[in-house]
């Protein structure tokens, strides 16, 4: 079993192998567990990606609070008002 953690380095590797092997190629995962190595299974980086995917998706519906912002998609502010009333 492969650790749950990934490295700075895995990730890069990761994000690299995605772009090589796309959702058409055969043996996908193994392919990126191969090249991210570390002992990385196909079931860790396809979990990894689905995760990825998730977080992703949550951003873009603006829910940013487990990133440090706010969940606010009022031009980024977190304060209430008009821009009239913020001057």
């Amino acid at each position: 079993m492969s650790s749950p953690s990934w490295t700075k380095r895995q990730n890069e590797l990761f994000e690299q192998a995605l772009n090589t092997y796309d959702q058409d190629t055969p043996d996908r995962w193994e392919n990126v567990a191969r090249a991210v190595g570390g002992g990385k299974t196909a079931d860790d980086v396809k979990r990894h990606y689905e995760e990825l995917v998730q977080d992703v998706h949550r951003i873009a519906l603006g829910d940013l609070r487990q990133y440090g912002g706010n969940g606010n998609t009022n031009g980024g502010s977190s304060r209430g008002g008009s821009s009239q009333e913020r001057r």
